[in-house]
């Protein structure tokens, strides 16, 4: 069962499953189409044998009794005035009863009909019988009838009439049966057909949510995958079991994840030995220019100071960016070691507002704060030290003169969260998936536009990270920006 499944779902092309899906939808369609037939035909048949059977020997019993009835007419007046017309037309009541007769007992499907139509014949020969003898004994004519044929007669077609009146409420109790069997029918194809249906529905929907399954399972994998690649993660992930045509294409997505994982590996690598290569001829560079500052190597004019002030401030920018793309290289190799220690987060926020105090006063920029009481979170102090201070530097980087900043410090289910808002020109949605990038930056709604080495946030994203939290952006354009990370509690 198991070998039958995986080559049902390696094997079997989108194509391949949506033709056997219709197929099967089709078949259970056709199933239940034919058993509405069958049922049909049988409800045809009981109908027909009501109208061409029950009905027919109702309309047959009533014309023997007409039948019978002339017989007993046309001998009476025989007998009275022996006009040979009257006893033609006995003959023919007679002949008409014999032929209603015979077209009952040809329709007749029970026993008991069939002896009531028997009785019934024995019954008019009978009367029959006597009539003849009646006959014979008033020849010649005058003669008086005799009392005695006149009873026996009488009580032979009463029994007749009985018997008549037999079969005709048998017939009724048929075409009442055959109606009561009619209904149980009808009753029994709809419970059939119901329960087919709502089996049919469910196996169809099961068989659709199967087929889709297999077909928009792996395509989820592949959605997730090009996700991840666009965040930077190159993993090569096995996609479930899935069609020939969506594992040809996963198997290309593996290759390019490969490709681009060692491109970026070979990248990182570049950009981790150039920044440990150019540390130390910037550290040479920015330690001489300060020794020629404090005059070691001999007087210096101020125009040559001027330009060596600016030499040694570009060179601690410089070795400052070389730092942190050699911090970043770490970090994205997993070389980074994090000494985790029980905290209290407070604190540290209260330090990082307290370090950019004096450049918010300086911006005329009100720094708010609203702390509530958390619980002690598993970090590294100074990690998470950098993430502030980088996170709340450029709010008020961002921030025009005489805006608010404003840090909040709250817990949120098994959360901790720390949010950072600034009342800048806020950050368009379409960008939010770039700001965590390395050597990205979003678009400038409007000017000024901020320089910046696009270094800050990735280090902030893979230092949340790597404690187990998440990061994120909210923002609005033209009412701010407002940065969150979330640390587990």
């Amino acid at each position: 069962m198991q070998r039958l499944f995986e080559f049902v779902n390696t094997r079997l092309t989108i194509f391949s499953r949506l033709m056997l899906g219709n197929l099967a939808v089709l078949v259970i369609a056709t199933g239940v189409s034919a058993y509405a037939i069958l049922q049909l035909g049988h409800m045809r048949e009981i109908t027909h044998r009501i109208i061409q059977v029950h009905n027919a020997l109702i309309a047959l019993d009533k014309d023997m009794t007409s039948a019978l009835l002339s017989e007993t007419r046309y001998e009476k007046k025989f007998v009275l005035l022996q006009d040979q017309s009257l006893y033609e037309g006995f003959l023919a009541a007679k002949a008409d009863f014999e032929k209603y007769l015979n077209e009952a007992m040809a329709l007749a499907e029970s026993a008991k009909v069939t002896d009531a139509l028997r009785r019934v014949r024995e019954l008019n020969q009978a009367y029959q019988a006597r009539f003849e003898e009646e006959i014979a004994s008033v020849r010649p004519p005058g003669r008086a009838p005799r009392k005695r044929y006149s009873r026996e007669k009488e009580r032979l077609v009463n029994a007749a009439m009985e018997e008549l009146a037999q079969l005709r409420a048998l017939s009724q109790q048929s075409i009442i049966d055959t109606v009561q069997e009619l209904d149980e029918a009808g009753t029994r194809a709809r419970t059939v057909a119901m329960a087919i249906t709502g089996t049919a529905f469910l196996f169809g929907i099961a068989l659709s949510f199967g087929i889709t399954r297999s077909i928009t399972q792996p395509l989820a994998c592949l959605k997730k995958k090009t996700r991840d690649i666009a965040e930077g993660i190159f993993e090569a992930d096995t996609p479930p079991s899935s069609p020939p045509e969506i594992g040809a294409l996963a198997g290309a997505f593996n290759t390019m994840c490969a490709k681009l994982q060692e491109a970026d590996r070979v990248k990182s690598d570049f950009y981790s030995l150039m920044s440990h290569e150019l540390r130390t001829p910037l550290t040479s560079i920015r330690e001489g220019t300060n020794m020629f500052l404090e005059g070691l190597g001999g007087e210096v004019t101020a125009k040559q100071r001027e330009l060596l002030v600016i030499i040694a401030e570009e060179s601690s920018r410089l070795i400052d960016l070389v730092s942190r793309l050699l911090e970043l290289s770490k970090l994205e190799a997993g070389m980074l070691a994090f000494n985790m220690s029980r905290t209290d987060l407070i604190p540290l926020v209260a330090q990082s507002v307290r370090e950019v105090a004096p450049l918010a006063a300086a911006k005329d920029i009100r720094i708010e704060h609203a702390m509530e009481e958390i619980p002690f979170v598993t970090v590294e102090a100074e990690r998470i030290l950098q993430v502030l201070r980088n996170l709340i530097g450029n709010a008020l980087k961002f921030t025009p003169r005489g805006g608010t900043v404003r840090v909040a410090v709250s817990r949120a289910g098994g959360e901790v969260t720390v949010s950072v808002t600034d009342t800048g020109p806020g950050i368009p949605k379409e960008e939010f998936a770039v700001v965590f990038e390395k050597f990205r930056q979003a678009s400038p709604v409007s000017p000024p536009r901020f320089q910046g080495t696009g270094l800050g946030l990735a280090i902030v994203r893979h230092i949340i990270q790597a404690h187990g939290g998440r990061v994120w952006v909210e923002s609005e354009v033209g009412r701010g920006s407002t940065f969150t990370f979330a640390l587990p509690a």
